[in-house]
């Protein structure tokens, strides 16, 4: 009875041991794959939120200007227009 009690002591002692050898593997990879996704992110050119956020306000500060240059380009040229009767 004690022998069969050993054995199994033994073999429930052996899955404990593998059980913990996969989880160490599955720790081990996750860390692996959360190394190989930083570098591989690492290696594409994106920009910070900070650097997004400053080309969005130059672009509006730049269409602004635009905008205004153009309303005033269109009042000179309402003031030179020559009338059609004239021509």
């Amino acid at each position: 009875m004690q022998a069969e009690n050993r054995v199994i002591s033994d073999i429930v002692r052996v899955l404990n041991g593998a059980a913990g050898t996969l989880a160490g593997m599955g720790r081990e990879a996750e860390a692996n794959a959360r190394t190989r996704a930083r570098e591989w992110i690492g290696g594409l050119d994106l920009v910070t939120r900070d650097e997004f956020d400053a080309v969005k306000a130059m672009a509006v500060a730049a269409r602004e200007e635009a905008d205004a240059l153009r309303a005033r380009l269109e009042a000179l040229e309402g003031r030179h227009t020559v009338p059609a009767d004239v021509a």
